[in-house]
């Protein structure tokens, strides 16, 4: 194995993750001044400039996670379908949520993308775990910050139930 092929995958998916949020980031990037601003926020909401560096990190640790699992059973196979196939449905609903909140103004939607993505981590965090525990631990701060981003967005949608573009 030459050396690019030997660390290619392991950047490779560790990086995938980043592909959604940075687009996802030009969209908040719009709205953020905009939409958002002018939205009743809880006093716990966290300030806006902590968002990219942990999602970031996140996106970092849960690509980096998924290639464990990915060498660990040896590539994509058939063993392999069930824990990449979860994480790869749990990043879409992932990446769905910025265009559904942020480009739609939808917190009711946006909440409901949240659910289904925890729901969809917390399946590959498990079905991980009897791969590669590494893995399934990588996942845990991801859980936990999409448990703070439901209730966050809960708060948000609850209250503003009328509130329009400025």
């Amino acid at each position: 194995m030459d050396t690019v092929s030997a660390w290619a995958p392991g950047v490779g998916f560790t990086l995938l993750p980043h592909v959604g949020g940075m687009l996802g980031g030009l969209i908040t990037d719009r709205e953020i001044h905009g939409w958002y601003e002018y939205l009743e926020k809880p006093s716990w909401c966290p300030p806006n400039w902590m968002f990219a560096p942990v999602w970031g990190t996140l996106y970092t640790s849960m690509g980096y996670g998924s290639y464990l699992v990915w060498k660990e059973l040896g590539g994509f196979n058939k063993k392999s379908m069930v824990p990449l196939g979860l994480y790869a449905g749990q990043l879409a609903l992932n990446w769905s949520w910025t265009p559904i909140f942020f480009g739609a103004h939808k917190p009711g939607w946006g909440l409901v993308a949240l659910l289904l993505t925890t729901g969809a981590a917390t399946a590959t965090t498990s079905s991980w775990y009897h791969v590669n525990k590494t893995s399934a631990y990588l996942m845990f701060p991801y859980l936990a910050w999409l448990t703070l981003a439901s209730v966050l967005n809960y708060r948000i949608w609850k209250d503003n139930p009328n509130k329009k573009k400025p």
